[in-house]
């Protein structure tokens, strides 16, 4: 395992550190920053004075020149939908950001934050724009990071939860924690 040596010219006392654990620090930072950028905006939605709506923003979508404006078509123009939308999305990111700030079920909390980001990218992008990378897309990317380092198992629930029985009975839960 290759390490980095940080030095001290004050005390000449140094640091060894381990390349995993840097990677391992990087992956909680990534985890707590999407946290609460998650966690904080579906607390917004859920405690402003209005109530949150995804009417409007589900018809603007529908006529934009996205390749999903089908999908945001359909959804704006169905009252179950619609309704659907209003509940998930705050939930969701409240949700989401819990599971990460937490560390437990990583893996699942940075996967619907990504799909909930893809949305919102798919709902946002026009083609003719030529932007393809844009904040939805950044924090699409970054979320997935998180569950691909396995960022609930340094600092996080997730590490516990691996060694209870009901997952070491059932390994295949083991894809929703990390």
């Amino acid at each position: 395992m290759s390490q980095i040596r940080l030095g001290s010219g004050i005390d000449d006392s140094t640091i060894n550190l381990r390349t995993d654990t840097i990677r391992s620090l990087f992956a909680v930072i990534l985890r707590l920053l999407m946290g609460y950028v998650f966690f904080t905006a579906g607390w917004e939605k859920l405690t402003a004075a209005d109530p949150f709506d995804a009417g409007g923003y589900l018809s603007g979508a529908a006529s934009t020149e996205s390749p999903a404006a089908g999908v945001f078509d359909w959804m704006s123009a169905t009252p179950l939908a619609v309704e659907f939308v209003n509940v998930a999305i705050p939930w969701g990111e409240l949700l989401v950001g819990l599971g990460l700030l937490v560390g437990a079920f990583t893996r699942l909390a940075a996967a619907s934050g990504a799909f909930m980001m893809g949305m919102v990218y798919l709902g946002n992008w026009t083609v003719s724009s030529g932007v393809v990378v844009t904040r939805e897309f950044e924090y699409l990317i970054v979320v997935l990071s998180v569950a691909a380092f396995s960022a609930g198992r340094v600092f996080g629930a997730d590490a516990y939860l691996e060694r209870l029985d009901v997952v070491q009975r059932h390994p295949w839960l083991r894809s929703v924690l990390g």
